[in-house]
């Protein structure tokens, strides 16, 4: 299961910046996190400065 990403999410493209797999990409809206890429390591939501990422 994938880490999510809500709608708190500003778009700032930090989680993308540590992610080591590539995993968050721009959605629509905000950044959504691609289940298939996710490896679950917990960077993004480290990198997140306004919390907007949960654990799976």
């Amino acid at each position: 299961m994938a880490y999510k990403i809500n709608d708190d999410c500003i778009s700032c493209g930090s989680c993308a910046a540590v992610c080591p797999v590539g995993a968050p990409v721009e959605g629509d809206s905000h950044y959504v996190i691609d289940p298939d890429k996710c490896v679950e390591c917990g960077a993004c939501a480290a990198g997140c400065p306004v919390s907007a990422i949960s654990a799976p």
